[in-house]
């Protein structure tokens, strides 16, 4: 699993999602997610979503995943 992989699982399962993956092994990897669908969830709720999206491969391929979850307003604050 690779930085590119990810991106696409989560922006084709998230609406409207644009995702900016990082790693620097492969296995730990940096995520900041951004979309509408986010507005008025809670923060657990919006990393629920994400690792929703990437399904059995947080128990198999990605070892840790650092989130930042962000509605478009709020990149802009």
């Amino acid at each position: 699993m690779n930085s590119d992989e990810i991106k696409i699982l989560i922006e084709t399962s998230i609406e409207d999602a644009v995702a900016n993956v990082t790693s620097h092994d492969n296995v730990h990897f940096e995520a900041i997610v951004i979309s509408k669908a986010f507005r008025e969830k809670s923060l657990i709720q919006r990393h629920q979503m994400v690792y929703s999206s990437l399904g059995d491969k947080m128990q198999s391929e990605i070892h840790a995943l650092s989130l930042t979850t962000l509605t478009p307003k709020e990149t802009l604050e």
